[in-house]
């Protein structure tokens, strides 16, 4: 569901690299745990590291970069371990056929937490090991039986404060081009945007689950006129509103953090009804690093100063609600999970995602490519 999302926050960490946007004292010290968590290919591979190794799989490129300097670098050096990254996108399929080689050789995976659900279910995954993983250090409800979450983010609404005289203030507003004219954008990949139909068709927040699909894809089709694009990645979400195409547009929420920057304060965006949404990493089952490493791996990401540099990296929200006070107060209106801010959201639903979203994504590919 949020594997664009991923990719995504690999060309925003790119983006904001090449700006130079971080403190001198904050790059120092990122630049240390960078420079210490060389690349794998780059460091000693002798016999004792080869013994003692967990295989990460995330989504490449500047991810690599982030996961080691947050997580990888500092964990062997507390445990001894050595933490290879893999930029090879852990799809769903991918890690079904890494299980079902009977030799895996991936250990953690950046994975969907309703995947997880769904590969769990299958015997494909580790169940998460709670005596160690420590649900307190979790926000409630955000911790999976085959899935621990390690950092979220959100769709929310942006829109271009110079074309409307009053903010948005939730999804009846966005599907509103009366009271709001001009062109609208949606996500192509469908998740969040069925919550998103159904608030603006009245259905309250706390009555979503489960979704009436048909009632969100009429909404959705009835507005298709109005949609210019159905964007498919975070750079697309953002220059529909950039070069004017759109009035406003559901983007992710790192998305309209920039939006802000690079507008001057034009282009906003509001946590109002906004759709939370959270990652996680998962163990495969009969992992070559050994269970019990995995899960010492997943405990040690749980140190909200580890979360701290994933936020201040890569945007993304810590899971650990110990690292909301660490983020900067002048920083803490981008962080999607800080309690004022997810208060005013919705959580998507990861298990009726589980038991849905593939025949779901197939109706609304259709209604919007008709």
């Amino acid at each position: 569901m949020d594997n664009a999302f991923r990719k995504d926050c690999i060309e925003i960490l790119a983006e904001r690299t090449a700006r130079g946007e971080m403190s001198r004292r904050r790059f120092a010290q990122l630049a240390g745990l960078i420079l210490a968590g060389a690349p794998f290919a780059l460091r000693p591979t002798g016999a004792s590291a080869q013994e003692k190794q967990l295989v990460l799989v995330n989504w490449g490129g500047d991810a690599i970069t982030a996961y080691d300097a947050a997580y990888g670098k500092p964990f062997e050096e507390a445990t001894g371990i050595v933490v290879k990254e893999d930029g090879s996108g852990p799809t769903e399929g991918a890690i079904a056929a890494q299980f079902k080689s009977g030799k895996p050789t991936w250990d953690l995976v950046d994975a969907d937490p309703f995947s997880a659900i769904t590969l769990g279910k299958q015997g494909m995954l580790e169940p998460i090991d709670y005596a160690v993983v420590d649900k307190n250090k979790m926000r409630p409800g955000f911790g999976w039986d085959y899935a621990a979450s390690t950092y979220f983010f959100s769709y929310v609404i942006a829109y271009d404060s110079s074309r409307f005289d009053q903010a948005p203030t939730g999804m009846a507003d966005f599907f509103d081009v009366e009271k709001f004219p001009g062109k609208r954008s949606l996500y192509k990949w469908a998740s969040g945007m069925w919550e998103a139909a159904l608030m603006a068709d009245g259905v309250a927040p706390e009555k979503l689950y489960p979704l009436d699909l048909k009632r969100a894809h009429d909404k959705i089709a009835a507005f298709k006129e109005h949609v210019i694009s159905f964007w498919g990645g975070g750079a697309e979400s953002q220059s529909v509103l950039m070069n004017g195409d759109a009035s406003m547009a559901i983007v992710w929420s790192t998305r309209g953090r920039l939006l802000e920057q690079d507008s001057g304060g034009q282009i906003k965006f509001i946590w109002d009804q906004g759709l939370l949404s959270p990652g996680a990493l998962a163990v495969l089952k009969n992992n070559p690093g050994g269970k019990e490493n995995a899960m010492k791996f997943l405990a040690f990401a749980q140190d909200p100063q580890r979360q701290l540099v994933m936020f201040e990296m890569l945007g993304q929200g810590p899971a650990n609600p110990a690292a909301d006070p660490l983020i900067p107060a002048d920083q803490r209106r981008f962080n999607c999970v800080d309690p004022e801010n997810a208060a005013k959201q919705v959580a998507l639903d990861m298990e009726w995602y589980a038991e849905n979203y593939g025949p779901a994504l197939d109706e609304y590919t259709k209604i919007i490519s008709a």
